[in-house]
């Protein structure tokens, strides 16, 4: 495996993989400008793939990411297609267009989230951070997949989650806190966060027989519009710093604060579990700063039955079940 590090840059993965990227089909969630998913985006479009959906909830946002696109590299075709991942309506009505608008996808890089969010619901009733980082990639995944699947051997799926799933756990006989009742901002987002890591274990066991990945990734600790609660509320901040450094420390490990990285360097990680071929023996793998991460995860997100329980769950909580890994 190359050795990628702590500084890396996005550009220098697509380079040494480019062969990869050129002619692709890309589809990326919540890649909103300044965050690390116009980043990914733009880096991967320096790679010439064919096309690049760009999914999100309001366009003015992601135009930028667009014209940036069409300016630097116009011979890449970029589509916006809305979806709002709180909303299952809005993930099934995304996910058909997505369906009509291609013969195959490539990749999928699920990205969007929010973070430390307030205690709401979404318009299905499922906790708003669980509904929105989770639950809604859960379902356009499974809707989409028969597209990744035409694509082949080699397609992946990208589940960008967090070193904050540490700091909580996924309460699978009670998701949404009790209502609210027990709920706590960092726990939410631990939760979904968690369950991105448990999801792309599950996918990469039932796509294994297909010659299909699926990886999730940590990308570090980066400024963009994801800490818009932590800015409005410094304790906030303060408090997911503590829960981060009780996890360490019941893990036997000190906690060091990490430095942020640019967005440059804060893709890297997400494009390094798209696209680097040494990684492909521990498919479902979790990875940091470029590499297989070297701090074990906790013990419930390597049990095989919690994969089935949060399948189960998350089909439960959708209304549909899924089992494409059987054709």
């Amino acid at each position: 495996m190359t050795q990628w590090s702590w500084g890396t840059t996005g550009v220098e993965v697509v380079t040494a993989f480019g062969s990869k990227v050129k002619g692709s089909t890309v589809v990326i969630t919540g890649p909103s400008a300044g965050g690390i998913g116009a980043e990914t985006a733009i880096t991967l479009a320096s790679g010439s793939p064919s096309l690049i959906i760009l999914t999100g909830r309001t366009e003015s946002n992601i135009i930028p990411v667009i014209s940036e696109i069409d300016t630097k590299y116009p011979s890449v075709l970029v589509k916006f297609i809305p979806l709002d991942l709180s909303s299952q309506a809005s993930v099934r009505s995304a996910a058909a267009k997505i369906n009509e608008s291609v013969q195959k996808i490539d990749f999928l890089i699920n990205n969007a989230a929010i973070m430390a969010a307030p205690y709401s619901k979404s318009v299905d009733g499922i906790e708003s951070q669980f509904a929105t980082n989770y639950i809604g990639h859960f379902l356009l995944t499974n809707l989409i997949i028969g597209k990744l699947l035409k694509a082949g051997p080699g397609a992946r799926i990208v589940n960008v989650s967090s070193s904050a799933h540490r700091s909580g756990t996924i309460r699978f006989d009670d998701p949404g806190f009790s209502d609210g009742k027990f709920y706590n901002e960092w726990e939410a987002y631990a939760q979904s966060k968690s369950a991105n890591i448990l999801f792309s274990r599950a996918l990469a066991t039932k796509l294994e027989p297909h010659g299909c990945f699926a990886f999730s990734c940590h990308p570090g600790s980066i400024k963009s519009g994801l800490q818009v609660h932590l800015r409005a509320n410094e304790s906030i901040l303060a408090d997911g710093l503590a829960r981060a450094a009780a996890a360490e420390k019941a893990a036997g490990r000190e906690f060091i604060r990490e430095p942020q990285k640019s967005l440059e360097q804060g893709c890297s990680t997400t494009l390094v579990a798209l696209l680097d071929p040494s990684i492909e023996d521990q498919n479902g793998a979790y990875l940091v700063n470029g590499d297989i991460a070297g701090n074990p995860l906790p013990e419930y997100l390597t049990r095989k039955e919690n994969e089935n329980k949060l399948w189960l769950l998350s089909e439960e909580l959708v209304g549909e079940k899924f089992d494409f890994w059987r054709n």
